[in-house]
């Protein structure tokens, strides 16, 4: 028996000669043509030395190839390890050191800062795909069979690693099943109608939940095509929205395409769904674009561990300022932080589901997997949220102060130890303000030590490159001092309210 996610998209080819993918620049691949491309990796990785288990860690552009070393390491058994492109070696040094990864593919330009990382890490080999989809790897493809006989997997074996920050500072790899994967692109197709006639608008990055996982596995699960633009531009959007049926995307997109003249109702008659998701949309994003377009974007909410948890209906009313109700399949409940007792409808609490979606825990961090689930499997989120009186589940803060800038997440202590770390810096405080693009804008507070000078932009400069652009802050602010409760502990809910119109 055979339960891989790759078994299923297989099964779900109508025909190899349908489109599968389009590229930018206008080339065609059919489903015919993903199982010749994806085999030839396939072999190439077996060549390099991956087993059923192992992992193959990846950071590069988005491209065809990108999508189609995925599926490849699927097919070989192996479980695939997304890298964000903006991670510093230093930061890849902890995930590579983790996760042992058997092969690391990375962009050309990076591959003599990397090489060293993975020697010392015992990586088997370092290969290379660059922002046109060439490199090492496909040179090698290119020489390799294209009949690969793709290894069975069972439910619950690992398909995927996903990292994300942790609140003191250390990543954690959450682990994907083939089930979690499979079970929720199912569902997803089933709640949001997607078929083998739909065309989606692709412009989503792939080394995340939202852009992989929901985007492509749903679209391949459906049978459908995808037309993958490598970033967000509103002109290419709006040149593109006549060929597809479908987009799926992160506020900023849709506060950018507000800002488009050629958005109307026209341009947008045939599509059948926006979607939006990654980080909270705005009330106003919601009923701006309703009213240029006719369209009602739906909301929905996931997470890295659990991917999607809930959903606003299809048909029915889709309300701005909710994430909908849970899937099918999925139980939510809203709980005390503390006990873990459920609370009544319409109370605030913290966010706990259980569900096939669900991961398998965080990659060898046994404690901390077992800290996070309640003795009856629910998984606590660390959302706060409640469920309104018609039932649609409203998120109304995180807990641990988590940052969600542009669809990614962002833990403060791994900016303040930046910038604590600073001559002259007593100590700061980092939060997520209101931003109009990108949901919250990473924020910091600093408190200097008498007589020194350091400005925005010095701290600004210190920080690039030693983090990941997105956790760079979008403004740097200078207090005399932090507000504390009597307990000593820094009041981050007063911080942001005093600065909640920064952005604005």
């Amino acid at each position: 028996m055979n339960d891989s996610l790759f078994d299923l998209i297989r099964r779900s080819i109508r025909s190899p000669d349908a489109l599968f993918l389009e590229t930018a620049d206008g080339r065609r691949l059919t489903y015919g043509d993903m199982l010749t491309l994806s085999g030839r990796i396939a072999n190439t990785l077996v060549l390099r030395g991956v087993e059923p288990g192992d992992r193959v860690a990846v950071q590069v552009e988005k491209t065809a190839e990108n999508l189609l070393l995925y599926l490849a390491t699927l097919r070989a058994g192996g479980v695939y390890l997304p890298l964000n492109t903006a991670y510093t070696l230093a930061e890849l040094d902890y995930f590579i050191g983790d996760a042992e990864p058997k092969v690391v593919v990375c962009d050309p330009a990076k591959r003599d800062g990397l090489k060293p990382i993975a020697d010392k890490h015992g990586v088997a080999a370092v290969e290379t795909l660059d922002k046109t989809g060439q490199g090492s790897l496909t040179d090698a493809a290119a020489k390799a069979p294209a009949d690969f006989a793709d290894v069975p997997r069972e439910k619950d074996d690992l398909a995927a690693i996903l990292y994300t920050s942790g609140t003191t500072g250390r990543s954690k790899g959450a682990m994907l099943t083939q089930n979690n994967l499979a079970s929720n692109a199912l569902t997803l197709i089933k709640t949001w109608r997607f078929t083998e006639k739909d065309v989606l608008l692709h412009a989503l990055p792939i080394y995340h939940t939202h852009g992989l996982f929901v985007a492509c596995n749903v679209l391949m699960l459906a049978g459908g095509a995808m037309i993958f633009q490598p970033k967000f531009d509103a002109d290419v959007v709006m040149q593109t929205l006549p060929r597809v049926t479908s987009m799926m995307g992160v506020p900023t997109f849709y506060t950018r395409l507000l800002q488009h003249p050629g958005l109307t109702r026209e341009a947008c008659a045939h599509m059948r769904l926006f979607t939006s998701g990654s980080a909270p949309l705005l009330a106003e994003t919601h009923q701006d674009f309703s009213a240029r377009t006719g369209h009602a974007i739906l909301e929905r909410y996931g997470m890295t561990e659990t991917n999607m948890n809930t959903s606003n209906p299809y048909d029915g009313d889709r309300i701005a300022g909710t994430v909908g109700f849970p899937l099918d399949g999925v139980d939510l409940r809203i709980a005390d932080a503390d006990t873990g007792k459920p609370l009544a409808q319409g109370e605030v609490g913290i966010i706990e589901v259980k569900g096939p979606n669900v991961f398998a825990g965080y990659w060898r961090m046994p404690e901390k997997t077992k800290a996070e689930f309640r003795p009856d499997g629910f998984f606590i989120t660390g959302d706060v949220g409640k469920i309104d009186e018609r039932g649609y589940v409203r998120i109304v803060g995180r807990a641990k102060d988590l940052i969600i800038t542009g669809g990614f997440n962002v833990y403060p202590i791994e900016v303040e130890a930046e910038i604590d770390a600073l001559p002259g810096v007593v100590e700061s405080a980092v939060i997520g303000c209101p931003h109009p693009d990108f949901g919250e804008g990473v924020t910091a507070v600093v408190v200097l030590a008498k007589g020194a000078s350091l400005t925005e932009k010095a701290v600004m400069s210190s920080l690039d490159g030693r983090l990941a652009k997105f956790k760079l802050p979008k403004r740097v602010l200078f207090a005399d001092d932090l507000p504390r409760n009597t307990m000593g502990k820094v009041q981050k809910n007063v911080l942001r309210d005093q600065h909640a119109k920064l952005y604005s």
